[in-house]
């Protein structure tokens, strides 16, 4: 770990929450907190796919899906699952490195779960192009071991282990179709009992073709003498959740739908983690495809009935529970203050805030914070000479949309290389259709200039429009987004009078992940000493 930690220093990108020092604001734009006792959903109005909890004491611990952005396996704690701070990070660099050093839109980190056994805690997930890993730590908020290929294989995702009463470990899975030619199978192996290997090939325990297609994201429990296995099923938008019950590992498995979406406005409610509180209760987080808004998470209370469980509320008595909008809070025993994932940062401390991710591995000349004046500086970096746009493009540093309505403001000044043309910086929106306001350095001087892209993904090429010469060496960008996704771009020479540029973007997802927010910095020629931007602050408000 220790050249993994030299590495996050050099880019500024230290997850250690014992060293983390950013301050612990409440977010302007979305609380789960009702603050009397009540609840609303989503608990986490931003794209934490495919979550999976633990519990362990009395603290919860989640992670869920990454893909190819970096940090990734994001570790959050709460203590009453509604509350939740973002802590830490599980990998600061995604295996094969050379291979995630460019983009892998959509690959990477998937469905991943999170388990505690016998002092540690293990999350495993599935590189659908490489196969199941593992890493583990004693202290989620500290460092995690190198990602371990537990097994080498195609199409393997949605990992769950499971160590048994009789000291025995196993583990389920799901197919992904587009690399194995398979789907809509679970299988279970056998694992050796310190989680770092698979003891077989492993046995097919559940096929959804004929009642439950797209059948994944598995995750395995034991309870009452029952093997239980908890899976999506149905599609990411439109499906429902299925819980899988039997005395045998093996099987066979009963089949039952425990939650779909009924009459409520919650499409596709499933996928997740189940826990068990010491009061009793049991409750289950799970995701819902909000398009440009991400996988947002919401959390259901769940009961057992015939040893079956029955997640959010059953108002037809058909054992299938509908997802709810508001709720009592979770009976943990006390009462908690609000906390909430990290959002505007003002760039003060020497690490970076845990809400930015990369779109790949980064390098340590991409950025520097220098908590002595307080600003980020973001290097130029040369984009890929074929690029069209910037969907193969590293060095954009982003955050998930927070909420359904909100507004960024940041403020910079920029210093190209006089020796340069075409470098430039700004604020982005960035997903398969995507749009940014930047500044420009030119052969007679600096340009402000809108840019928009459809299709990035297919290869949709860039269309930038010169709204003229910019001589302010301070310069605010703003960015308005509304519940319709609706992005309006504005800027400021004085960061009171703001004047609207373009035509708003209609923001639209990225690959299996939600439109994010940002900011970025790139040339297009190789040069000996690039330019670079100063960012003052970057902060997340209310919309209007």
């Amino acid at each position: 770990m220790k050249k993994k930690r030299l590495f996050v220093l050099l880019i500024g990108l230290l997850v250690g929450a014992s060293t983390f020092a950013q301050k612990n604001e409440v977010s302007k734009t979305w609380v789960a907190d009702l603050g009397n006792g009540m609840y609303k959903n989503p608990i986490l109005h931003s794209d934490y796919s495919d979550p999976d909890i633990c519990k362990v004491g009395d603290d919860f611990y989640m992670t869920s899906s990454s893909f190819n952005c970096v940090p990734g396996l994001p570790i959050l704690h709460s203590k009453d699952l509604v509350n939740w701070k973002l802590i830490n990070y599980a990998i600061d660099r995604q295996p094969p490195f050379d291979h995630f050093s460019v983009p892998q839109h959509g690959n990477g980190v998937w469905a991943p779960s999170i388990r505690y056994h016998k002092g540690e805690f293990y999350i495993y997930y599935g590189d659908p192009d490489f196969g199941i890993y593992m890493v583990k730590a004693k202290d989620p908020a500290g460092d995690w071991s190198e990602p371990l290929l537990v097994q080498e294989g195609k199409g393997l995702i949605d990992p769950t282990p499971l160590w048994d009463e009789d000291g025995k470990a196993y583990l389920v899975h799901a197919y992904a179709g587009s690399r194995a030619g398979i789907k809509s199978i679970l299988v279970v192996n056998k694992m050796s009992p310190d989680g770092t290997k698979l003891l077989d090939e492993g046995t097919i325990v559940f096929d959804g073709h004929e009642n439950h297609p797209t059948v994944e994201g598995p995750k395995f429990y034991k309870r009452n003498g029952y093997y239980y296995i908890f899976a999506p099923a149905g599609g990411v938008s439109t499906g429902w959740q299925l819980v899988l019950r039997s005395k045998n590992i093996y099987g066979p498995y009963e089949e039952k739908i425990v939650m779909a979406q009924g009459d409520t406005d919650i499409n596709g409610p499933h996928q997740g983690g189940w826990v068990e509180l010491e009061s009793g209760e049991s409750w289950f987080v799970h995701f819902q495809d909000m398009e440009a808004f991400g996988r947002i998470v919401h959390l259901q209370p769940m009961v057992w009935k015939n040893d079956w469980p029955i997640i959010g509320e059953d108002k037809d008595g058909d054992g299938a529970g509908d997802p709810v909008m508001t709720y009592k809070k979770p009976n943990v025993g006390k009462t908690y203050p609000i906390v909430t994932p990290p959002e505007s940062d003002e760039f003060e401390t020497v690490e970076m805030g845990l809400q930015w991710q990369w779109h790949a591995n980064p390098k340590g000349t991409w950025a520097f914070q220098n908590p002595s004046v307080g600003k980020l500086r973001l290097y130029t970096d040369q984009i890929p000479e074929d690029a069209v746009n910037l969907w193969p493009v590293p060095n954009l540093l982003l955050q998930k949309f927070p909420a359904r309505e909100f507004v960024v403001t940041t403020k910079f000044d920029f210093n190209p290389n006089e020796k340069l043309s075409n470098e430039q910086t700004g604020l982005i929106i960035m997903a398969e259709d995507y749009a940014y306001l930047s500044v420009v350095s030119k052969e007679d001087g600096t340009y402000l200039a809108y840019t928009t892209c459809k299709g990035a993904r297919k290869g949709g090429e860039e269309k930038q429009e010169l709204l003229g010469k910019i001589e302010a060496k301070d310069l605010y960008f703003r960015v308005t987004v509304d519940k319709d996704a609706n992005c309006q771009f504005s800027y400021s020479e004085n960061g009171k009078k703001y004047k609207n540029v373009g035509e708003p973007l209609v923001a639209v997802p990225g690959r299996w992940i939600g439109a994010k927010v940002g900011l970025f910095a790139t040339r297009e020629d190789k040069i000996n000493d690039s330019g670079y931007a100063d960012f003052d602050w970057f902060r997340i408000t209310p919309k209007k």
